[in-house]
């Protein structure tokens, strides 16, 4: 970091549980709302960030990230703000099977072993997934300098814009969690920026634990 910079915080939210989640490659479907046992969760993941000192929420397009964003900017007094930037990978032909169909299609495995390169059928990059979410983020240090925001999104997002900001090559995705409701944190600066914590789950352990191979929903 540059001597005179003025750096952002910025903390990535992963929405709380929904009641397909691990069963269905839920990606862009419309209508997936927290179960029960995410609400709860989104409870307190807010009550976590409370302290934060939150500047700004913004959130992905998709239900159980607006639900989730909505419980963290209500207890810092805040409306939480759709950014498309931080939105959930497009599945294409994909969004809405279950994994058990998915691990029947060679191309599913091509996807999760190659993810710098493939491609769902019909659908978006990892690769460019991260180029926008990383832009989304960047945009951000206009708005926030000196700040702390919160940003909601997705699994795989968050993890293609943790595996920017530590230089890895996006199959890292396979290497570390972000699990729901977890709490993953940067420090952005003009021209880079650093990760201080990752699938931070201190104020929800029963979070913990969950898989990541079929977590990008």
């Amino acid at each position: 970091m540059n001597s005179g910079a003025v750096a952002a915080t910025v903390h990535l939210l992963r929405h709380a549980a929904h009641d397909r989640v691990d069963r269905i490659l839920c990606g862009r479907m419309e209508g997936v709302a927290l179960g029960s046992a995410g609400r709860a969760q989104a409870s307190r993941l807010a009550a976590r960030t409370a302290p934060l000192g939150l500047a700004a929420v913004y959130t992905s397009p998709m239900q159980r990230c607006r639900e989730t964003a909505g419980a963290v900017a209500r207890t810092a007094g805040l409306t939480p703000a759709v950014e498309p930037a931080f939105n959930e990978i497009d599945f294409g032909e994909w969004t809405g099977q279950s994994f058990a169909a998915l691990g029947e299609d060679p191309r599913w495995h091509i996807w999760n072993t190659q993810r710098d390169q493939a491609a769902p059928p019909g659908g978006e990059t990892m690769r460019a997934a991260q180029a926008r979410a990383v832009a989304g983020v960047e945009a951000l240090l206009p708005r926030h300098a000196g700040q702390t925001v919160a940003v909601v999104s997705h699994s795989d997002v968050i993890k293609a814009i943790l595996a920017h900001y530590l230089g890895a090559p996006l199959q890292s995705y396979e290497r570390f969690e972000i699990g729901p409701a977890s709490l993953s944190t940067l420090v952005i600066w003009p021209g880079g920026g650093k990760v201080l914590t990752m699938n931070d789950l201190v104020h929800d352990t029963s979070c913990q634990g969950r898989p990541g191979s079929g977590d990008a929903t």
